[in-house]
Order: structure tokens, then C-alpha cells, then sequence
């Protein structure tokens, strides 16, 4: 009896014994949230790669994906009038089928190439976001711009639906994967939802509900010990403040800023994601 007390006293020591690699998550934690509340995407994209090497990879998803599911509902609530109810549906349905894919390709392939490569992917994807648009543009002739209703050609529009179609369906398998699949679906959003409000509420929405199904399959599969409870409950703490910042701060940000400062978190995340 004796001996058994001292097991559960030892075991409770160890838990509540926080380490520098768990404070140096908890920073991050902060950092990440304060730019989820101001993307509505960004949080645990940027966090995911670091917390990984700090905690390991399946301590860090199941502690981002509750964490991440609380920072959005935050920001659903506070902005529940603006969710684009319409492109949220078309976004949840082709995620959910993505989402089956990457978990069975993450239990097939070694982590370590599957993230240099989502690296990669995200670093293309941001340099063309930010330089490589801007450079077609400037070399289009004038009536490849615009048809007279103001749209593109039907041909490359149905062509430009369909693979952004194809980009959300890549986000579920990279969301399957690591749980960030934002990089990609922002991609999507950006065009889809116009406004910064508009945005970060339906990306939100769309979080939480995904959120819950990874967050039950990650129970379900055992990798909630006491150690990752004893994370999420002291996470809350940066998590809060992070939120309360930034939410104070998305209403000082010019549409265009917004934007910029989009692309280039998605070209920090790639580099995170790489080494």
C-alpha cells in the first residue's frame, strides 16, 4: 500500500515538473495564438513544427488541435455574424475527405519527409502569392485580363475552379497529417473570403468543427496521458492572452497589411517546417 502511494505521489511529481522545452512551448503558444486571432488560420500552422522537435509529434498534435479548437471558438463567438456559411460548407465537406488520406499516409511514410516536403510546397505557395501573381499580371495583354462581364475566360475559370477544388483537398490531407492545414487552404480562402472579417470567422468555424473528429480519434487512439492534460491546462494562459491581443490588434490592421502579413507567415512556417 505503502509502495503504491509513493508510485502515485512520484508520478504526480514528474507531471507537474515543467521543463524549459515545455516554457519555450508555452512562448510560442503565445506567439501563435496572438497571430491566430489576427489570421483566423495562422496559430497552429506556425506552432506545429517547433512543438514537435520541443514536446514530439504526437504530444504536440494532440495539445495544438485542443488548444487550437478553443482559440477559434473564441473567435466564433465573437464573430459568429460574419462566418460565410456557404464557402465554410464547401470547405468542411472536401476537408473531411482529405483528412482520411493524410492520416493513412502519416502512418505510412517517415515524418521527417513529409514535412521538408509540406515545407517546400508552403514556401512555393507564399513566393507565389507574393511575387509570382503580380509578375503574370504585368505581362497579361489587355484582353486576356477581362471578358466583357469582368470575369476571366470560361475555360481557365473552370479550369481555376477546379484546382482550387483540388488545393482543399490537398489542405485535409496535410490537415490529416499534422493538423495544420491552413497553408494551403488559405490559399482558397483568401480569394473566397474577401474580408479580414469574413475570414478568420469562417476559417475559425471551420477549425472547431474539423477539431472535434481529430481531437476524438486522438482519445480514442490513447495519446491523452496526464502530461498532455497537464499542457492544455496550463496553455490556456498564453492562449488567452494571445487571443486578447491580437483581437485588439486585427482592428488596427489595413485589408492590404492583412494580407501581406498572411503570405509571409506562410513563408515562415515553410522554412519551421524544413528545419
Amino acid at each position: 500500500m505503502a509502495g503504491n502511494l509513493r508510485g502515485m505521489f512520484t508520478e504526480a511529481g514528474d507531471v507537474m515538473m515543467v521543463t524549459w522545452r515545455e516554457i519555450l512551448f508555452f512562448l510560442i503558444l503565445f506567439g501563435a495564438n496572438l497571430i491566430q486571432a489576427i489570421t483566423g488560420f495562422a496559430g497552429t500552422l506556425l506552432a506545429m513544427p517547433p512543438s514537435m522537435q520541443l514536446l514530439g509529434v504526437d504530444e504536440a498534435k494532440s495539445v495544438l488541435a485542443v488548444l487550437d479548437q478553443l482559440s477559434c471558438l473564441l473567435i466564433v463567438l465573437t464573430g459568429f455574424r460574419h462566418i460565410n456559411w456557404k464557402e465554410f460548407g464547401k470547405m468542411a465537406v472536401l476537408m473531411v475527405i482529405g483528412m482520411f488520406a493524410g492520416m493513412k499516409i502519416f502512418e505510412v511514410f517517415p515524418i521527417q519527409q513529409l514535412l521538408t516536403l509540406y515545407g517546400v510546397m508552403i514556401l512555393g505557395i507564399a513566393l507565389w502569392k507574393l511575387f509570382g501573381q503580380r509578375l503574370i499580371q504585368g505581362r497579361k495583354t489587355e484582353p486576356e485580363k477581362t471578358s466583357e462581364a469582368g470575369l476571366l475566360p470560361e475555360r481557365n475559370f473552370s479550369l481555376r475552379s477546379l484546382a482550387m477544388l483540388c488545393v482543399i483537398l490537398a489542405a485535409g490531407v496535410i490537415h490529416g497529417m499534422f493538423v495544420s492545414g491552413g497553408a494551403l487552404l488559405v490559399i482558397y480562402a483568401s480569394s473566397a473570403l474577401k474580408e479580414k472579417e469574413e475570414f478568420r470567422a469562417t476559417m475559425a468555424m471551420l477549425w472547431v468543427t474539423i477539431g472535434c473528429y481529430i481531437t476524438g480519434n486522438q482519445i480514442k487512439s490513447g495519446f491523452f496521458n496526464s502530461r498532455v492534460i497537464l499542457l492544455c491546462a496550463v496553455g490556456l494562459i498564453p492562449l488567452f492572452v494571445g487571443i486578447w491581443a491580437g483581437t485588439r490588434l486585427v482592428k488596427k490592421i489595413h485589408q492590404e497589411t492583412f494580407l501581406k502579413l498572411t503570405y509571409v507567415l506562410l513563408i515562415i512556417s515553410g522554412v519551421l517546417a524544413i528545419i
